[in-house]
């Protein structure tokens, strides 16, 4: 398990804004790494400060909250990269971008911010519920 604080100087190792905005949304949502890079720009929903997770584990829908800092977050990713449908599209394929891609995103963040714990992209999940 990660401290706050070592969350946080994680995220402050990205100098990506979509990377950032991948990692904070697991976080902050308490997503799977599955989910969120199958997330489509019509699942975030910033007037009910919700985001849609369809067939998330189980095959069910689900809805999770949407905090203010990570759609800030968001939205500078969504002006910097403009993507169509969805969210954290493979930038060469236009397909989502893979659970792979996002674990090793989390792994140079991890090592970058010099933390030494044995921690996955699937401890921000739940660290952030």
């Amino acid at each position: 398990m990660l401290s706050q604080s070592e969350v946080q100087d994680l995220l402050n190792a990205l100098d990506n804004i979509k990377h950032k905005a991948i990692l904070m949304t697991i976080y902050a949502a308490g997503l799977r790494v599955s989910e969120v890079a199958n997330l489509r720009l019509t699942d975030i929903d910033s007037r009910k400060m919700q985001i849609y997770v369809s067939l998330a584990k189980g095959k069910k829908d689900r809805y999770c909250i949407l905090s203010k800092k990570n759609l800030e977050v968001l939205r500078n990713y969504f002006e910097e990269y403009k993507p169509k449908d969805w969210l954290f599209p493979n930038k060469n394929t236009g397909k989502p971008i893979s659970v792979r891609t996002i674990q090793r995103i989390f792994d140079k963040a991890r090592d970058k911010a010099g933390i030494k714990k044995n921690a996955t992209v699937h401890t921000l999940r739940h660290y952030g519920e």
